[in-house]
């Protein structure tokens, strides 16, 4: 790591390679924690380039324990985190309204780093218990259109970097990493970011899979589409820029979407969300970004019908029951 670390002070770049070598040494425990620490400190002084990026995700994909749905196509709703808004869990519940629209979801999920609660969380809160056992997760695909995937039973090689990322309590690059190392390697996904040049960086490594996807980044610093003003919203087809107009949908203000101080606050904001119960103001926002993941599986299809589609899910209860099929399933 000495070597490393000096290259990386001196202002050079990691090759893919190298990338990929130091993540497969922190997997084997290679190296203390202050080498761990100054290693990701690195990342928080300076950005990452595309190999190294890439690097790490090979890595991660390589190591985690795999998930295999036989082919089924799935998408992931997530984001990398750290735009520090304490919003509520909008992608999670977004994941369960596309789940009740019909599609399959394999949503990967952490705790929160930078922000109250997160996926993981939440989930846990509601007595949700993770597995990593195939079989299970498969009946959990099979009764609810969804299933979670825990990172960290998934990504055991993370195991000495979690306490430092937690004791750091910044977004890393480890954060960048989250949606790109879903171990169900979904063919679809809706990623949302926190800086526009993440959203280069993935739009980059995306092009080179066969995923469709849409890439997310508000130009207010959401990792998400909050409704809150210009979205950065790029695909397999376009780049644009949009607006709430977009999805027709009205604008609305930052304390609109606010996430609670508390994981039981963010949980209770969830439950009445899926209980019919949230403002217009939550509501649409979980529309909106569930109806850019509906239309990554039909690249064609018009967005407000995309977001007709996710309300009815919503408001007909089906999205509630995908939630407690979920948390049924053993």
């Amino acid at each position: 790591m000495k070597h490393i670390l000096n290259q990386l002070f001196d202002h050079q770049k990691l090759t893919k390679e190298q990338a990929k070598e130091v993540l497969i040494n922190i997997s084997q425990d290679h190296y203390n924690p202050a080498q761990l620490a100054a290693f990701i400190s690195v990342y928080l002084m300076r950005n990452i380039s595309v190999d190294e990026l890439a690097g790490f995700r090979d890595a991660l994909l390589d190591l985690c324990v795999k998930v295999d749905f036989d082919g089924l196509p799935v998408i992931d709703l997530c984001g990398t985190g750290g735009d520090g808004k304490n919003t509520f869990n909008i992608s999670t519940l977004a994941s369960f309204v596309v789940a009740g629209a019909g599609y399959h979801v394999a949503k990967h999920g952490n705790y929160g780093v930078s922000s109250v609660s997160g996926s993981s969380n939440v989930l846990e809160h509601f007595g949700f218990r993770f597995t990593n056992d195939t079989d299970i997760l498969k009946r959990q695909m099979e009764v609810a259109n969804i299933s979670f995937l825990h990172a960290p039973l998934f990504h055991p090689a993370l195991k000495s970097v979690g306490p430092i990322r937690k004791e750091l309590g910044v977004k890393t690059f480890f954060n960048m990493l989250g949606p790109l190392v879903n171990p169900a390697k979904p063919q679809h996904q809706s990623v949302g970011v926190f800086s526009i040049k993440l959203a280069r960086l993935y739009q980059f490594l995306h092009e080179e899979s066969n995923k469709k996807y849409a890439i997310i980044h508000g130009t207010d610093g959401y990792d998400e589409v909050s409704l809150t003003g210009e979205v950065k919203l790029i695909t397999n087809k376009a780049e644009q820029l949009v607006d709430a107009t977009y999805f027709g949908l009205p604008a609305y203000q930052q304390e609109d979407i606010f996430g609670g101080e508390t994981v039981q606050e963010a949980a209770t904001i969830f439950k009445n969300i899926l209980e019919n119960k949230g403002s217009t103001a939550q509501n649409d926002v979980v529309l909106a970004n569930a109806a850019l993941a509906i239309q990554c599986f039909d690249q064609g299809k018009d967005i407000v019908n995309c977001v007709e589609e996710a309300r009815t899910s919503l408001i007909c209860g089906k999205a509630k029951l995908c939630f407690e099929n979920l948390l049924s399933t053993k």
